[in-house]
């Protein structure tokens, strides 16, 4: 999968999250259900970043990655 096509997926993944928490603020009542939906859309945009960047990791780009994980990275944007 090219990196537009990732970004893509994420760009979705990250609205999604954000209709459900979103939705959460004018449901109280369904405010944990929905928190979580909206935790594991997150989760899912950094797996498909990390899942794309751990591609790219090996000798073919003549680099390891130094300093902190793409994890922190990703969760810092």
């Amino acid at each position: 999968m090219n990196g537009n096509a990732v970004l893509e997926n994420v760009r979705r993944y990250r609205t999604i999250a954000s209709l459900y928490r979103q939705t959460a603020a004018f449901r109280p009542l369904q405010r944990g259900s929905l928190l979580g939906q909206a935790e594991e859309w997150e989760n899912r945009a950094v797996a498909e970043l990390e899942a794309y960047f751990r591609g790219h990791d090996g000798p073919a780009f003549g680099r390891q990655p130094r300093g902190p994980s793409y994890g922190a990275m990703i969760a810092a944007a």
